[in-house]
């Protein structure tokens, strides 16, 4: 006569045991070198962020001396070789880059978008040719430092005596016919949000032919969506290390960034800078909104506010 089962779990437990105990494995080195391996994997992607960080410092030093020649020579090679350099950066790091509207290929385009991450200039880099402004600090940093001096980076420190030379620098590469990446917000941030625009820094603007705000949004992660708590994950600020952030990012696999660029406009249309500020500033946080909820979104026309 069968036993009956009178709960789901009696049901459901298996009625021959192969074995009194369950399996145990121990690792045959000491330490916790296999400890991925043989338990649940939360520190997984170890041999993948090894390869990619190898990949992505391999490059470089190939792309440095190439880089070294055409900063020296006419033409617009260098600026040609920079996005090939930052496009194929993002694939050795395993970053999908979608691209939704179009730069413009005009000169003297100031490019204003929001800021989260230093992965940003990688992502910028790989879809406009144009030189990036940025904080004075980035180029004492080895090898970073070398790479953003050869990409014709614009240094700019937070000293304020120093303010008008830099500008100067800024209206200059504008005036020569250069296009310049700016993140008006100042700062990064945890990637919920944009912060809102400063006019100081689109003081540059009168001397572009054209501004066009860019909305940047990392949207995958592992393949899915990403939601509001998967934002810090590619975020970067305030005294975050870079070396363990990139090796956080180099482990996780079916990360992407969405790159939405907005119409261009001529700053002349608008009454003064304060008026293109706000402006600019509502068009990428309005773009950045779209991309952080996933829902499909186009390019946002830049007209002055009304009223």
């Amino acid at each position: 006569m069968e036993a009956v089962a009178h709960s789901p779990e009696e049901a459901l437990r298996p009625r021959h045991l192969g074995r009194a105990k369950p399996l145990r494995f121990r690792p045959w080195l000491p330490g916790s070198v296999w400890g991925d391996v043989m338990e649940p994997r939360p520190m997984g992607g170890r041999l993948r962020a090894i390869r990619r960080i190898a990949g992505a410092v391999l490059w470089t030093l190939i792309a440095v001396p190439i880089q070294s020649v055409l900063v020296r020579l006419p033409g617009r090679a260098k600026v040609s070789f920079a996005r090939t350099y930052h496009a194929m950066l993002c694939r050795l790091i395993g970053l999908e880059v979608q691209v939704v509207g179009q730069p413009s290929r005009g000169p003297s385009v100031l490019f204003v978008s929001n800021h989260s991450s230093w992965l940003d200039i990688l992502v910028l880099g790989a879809v406009i040719e144009a030189a990036f402004v940025s904080k004075s600090e980035v180029g004492q940093w080895p090898l970073a430092g070398t790479v953003a001096r050869l990409g014709r980076t614009v240094f700019v420190s937070r000293k304020r005596n120093s303010t008008g030379k830099e500008a100067s620098e800024i209206q200059a590469r504008l005036a020569a016919g250069d296009s310049i990446i700016l993140f008006p917000e100042g700062t990064s941030n945890d990637g919920t949000r944009v912060l809102p625009f400063r006019s100081s820094f689109l003081s540059v603007a009168q001397d572009a032919k054209q501004v066009q705000p860019v909305s940047l949004v990392y949207d995958r992660l592992g393949g899915l969506p990403a939601c509001r708590r998967d934002r810090p994950f590619f975020a970067w600020y305030g005294d975050m290390d870079l070396a363990s952030h990139f090796w956080r990012i180099a482990r996780r696999s079916g990360a992407r960034a969405t790159v939405l660029l907005h119409e261009p406009a001529d700053p002349a249309a608008f009454p003064d800078r304060k008026a293109l500020t706000a402006a600019a500033s509502d068009v990428v946080a309005e773009g950045a909104a779209t991309l952080r909820q996933n829902r499909p979104a186009q390019p946002i026309a830049l007209t002055a506010r009304a009223g």
